[in-house]
């Protein structure tokens, strides 16, 4: 199992979104910290060292430490806002 870390940016957007949305988004960075190369909607990112997953109309971009076990939450934004 992976420890998950969140960036200051990816935690305030989890807690502003509305309370379901957040869950569902919650509920699927906990798969991922469980299963990280089982998980579909995972595209690894070009230019970047990072992947991203997709939960309906929200990416989750976040970086992999597999020495370490840890996946560090970078951005939490709408499908138009996360590549800007």
């Amino acid at each position: 199992m992976y420890r998950i870390t969140f960036s200051k940016q990816a935690d305030k957007t989890l807690r502003k979104m509305p309370r379901n949305l957040a869950l569902k988004i919650a509920e699927k960075i906990k798969e991922l910290a469980n299963h990280p190369e089982k998980m579909s909607n995972i595209k690894k990112l070009t230019n970047h060292p990072g992947y991203r997953m997709r939960v309906g109309d929200w990416r989750v971009v976040y970086l992999v430490n597999d020495s370490e076990k840890n996946i560090h939450i970078i951005k939490i934004k709408t499908r138009g806002g996360v590549y800007k």
